[in-house]
C-alpha cells in the first residue's frame, strides 16, 4: 500500500479526501479514517504510531492500494509517523496557528518542511505538491525545490482542471481540490476521471457546510478557527451573501493565544454583524478569552454571550432573508470542552434543532 501524506494549517481534512476520492483510497482525516471496510473516529489529526499501524494493517487485509493522509505538525514534531515510508506528499500553506507549541513561525515552518525532507530522505524522485496560493507558499516551495523530490506547482490561478461544475464554495476550496487532484494524478489517478469526479464532491464535516433550518438567513457551519481559516470563509461567504453576513466564533482555550487578537480584527474587518462566544474553552474562563479576542476588533461586537448555544440562537433569530450565517470554529466537532468536561454540543445539530420565537 502507497502512503501519501498532506500537511498544512489550513484545509488538510478537505484535501485529504478530496484526494481519496480520486484515488478511490482509504484515508486518514481528523474527522474520520476509513479503512474501506469501517469509518472511526481516533480522536487525533495524525494517530500515535501504534495505532497508526494497526490503521494501515487493516487497511491492507481490505485491499487498499492507497492510504491518503493528514500529517500534523505536532506529529512531524513528535516522529508521529515513526518509520512509515511515504509514496508522496503535500503542502497546502502556513498561517498562524500552534504557537503555544512551536512557540516561533520560524520553528512552525522548520517542522513543516522537515516533512517534506523525510520524504526525500526515504523515497528520492517522491512527487511532492505545493500549493502556491497560501501564506508562505512561495518560501517552501523554494525550499522543497532544493530536495531531491519531484515538486509538482499548482495554482487556481493557473487550474491544471476546470473547475467551473465545483460545488464547493471559495477560492480556497479550489486550492485544495487542484492539489488533491494533482497528488493523485501522480500516483496514477486518470486525468479525465478526476476531471469528471471534481463536480461530484459535496461539502461535508462541518467545512462550510449549509445546514437546512428554521432561520429567515442561509446558515453555515465551518471549522475555521485561525486568522487565515476565517478569512478564508468569510471571504467566500461575501460572495453568495445578498444581505448581511454574520459570524458566530470564539477562540479556545489552553491553545495558542497569540491568534485571538487577529482572528478578532478579522471577523470585525469582515463580516457586518459579530457575535463573540465560547469555543472549547478547556481549563480558562471563556471571559478571558472573548477579552484576548475583543482586544483584536477594530469595530465593536454586535453582541458577546459566553454561553455558544444561545449566541447561535441569537444570530439565527436576528438574521434577515438574504443575510448569511457562519458559524465558525468547531465544525465536526460534537463536544464543547469546559473545565476539563466534554459536554455533548454540536453546531450543526444546534441549528438543525432552532425554532423561530413567537416574538421573532
Amino acid at each position: 500500500m502507497k502512503i501519501y501524506g498532506i500537511t498544512g494549517t489550513n484545509g488538510k481534512t478537505t484535501t485529504t479526501w478530496i484526494a481519496a476520492e480520486f484515488l478511490k483510497a482509504a484515508y486518514i482525516t481528523t474527522v474520520e479514517v476509513n479503512t474501506l471496510s469501517r469509518r472511526f473516529y481516533t480522536g487525533y489529526t495524525t494517530p500515535p504510531l501504534a495505532q497508526l499501524k494497526a490503521i494501515f494493517g487493516e487497511m491492507e487485509s481490505n485491499g487498499a492500494a492507497n492510504c491518503v493522509m493528514e500529517v500534523s505538525s505536532h506529529a512531524i514534531h513528535q516522529h508521529r509517523t515513526g518509520d512509515t515510508v511515504f509514496a508522496g506528499g503535500a503542502f497546502l500553506n502556513l498561517s498562524e496557528d500552534h504557537l503555544d507549541y512551536h512557540k516561533t513561525m520560524e520553528e512552525y515552518f522548520r517542522v513543516k518542511l522537515s516533512f517534506a525532507g523525510q520524504i526525500a530522505a526515504v523515497t528520492p524522485g517522491a512527487p511532492f505538491v505545493v500549493c502556491l496560493d497560501g501564506e508562505n507558499c512561495g518560501k517552501m516551495y523554494a525550499a522543497v525545490k532544493k530536495l531531491p523530490l519531484k515538486v509538482i506547482p499548482v495554482t487556481r490561478r493557473e487550474p491544471e482542471y476546470d473547475l467551473s461544475g465545483l460545488r464547493l464554495a471559495g477560492e480556497y476550496n479550489e486550492s485544495n481540490v487542484l492539489v488533491a487532484a494533482a497528488l493523485a494524478e501522480a500516483a496514477g489517478a486518470d486525468h479525465a476521471a478526476i476531471q469528471s469526479a471534481i463536480a461530484d464532491l459535496r461539502p461535508r464535516w462541518g467545512r462550510l457546510e449549509e445546514v437546512p433550518c428554521a432561520a429567515k438567513a442561509r446558515v453555515f457551519v465551518d471549522f475555521a478557527h485561525t486568522p487565515d481559516g476565517l478569512e478564508k470563509v468569510l471571504s467566500a461567504a461575501r460572495k453568495f451573501c445578498k444581505g448581511k453576513l454574520w459570524v458566530v466564533f470564539g477562540a479556545g482555550g489552553d491553545r495558542d493565544p497569540m491568534k485571538r487578537p487577529l482572528m478578532g480584527e478579522v471577523c470585525s474587518r469582515l463580516a457586518d454583524r459579530t457575535i463573540v462566544t465560547s469555543d472549547n474553552p478547556r481549563s480558562e474562563n471563556p471571559l478571558d478569552i472573548i477579552r484576548d479576542i475583543l482586544a483584536g476588533m477594530k469595530r465593536n461586537p454586535f453582541k458577546v454571550d459566553e454561553d455558544r448555544a444561545v449566541a447561535i440562537r441569537e444570530a439565527l433569530e436576528m438574521a434577515e432573508e438574504g443575510d448569511v450565517v457562519i458559524i465558525a470554529g468547531k465544525g465536526h466537532e460534537t463536544t464543547q470542552e469546559i473545565k476539563g468536561v466534554k459536554h455533548p454540543f454540536d453546531d450543526r445539530e444546534q441549528v438543525r434543532a432552532f425554532l423561530r420565537s413567537p416574538a421573532f
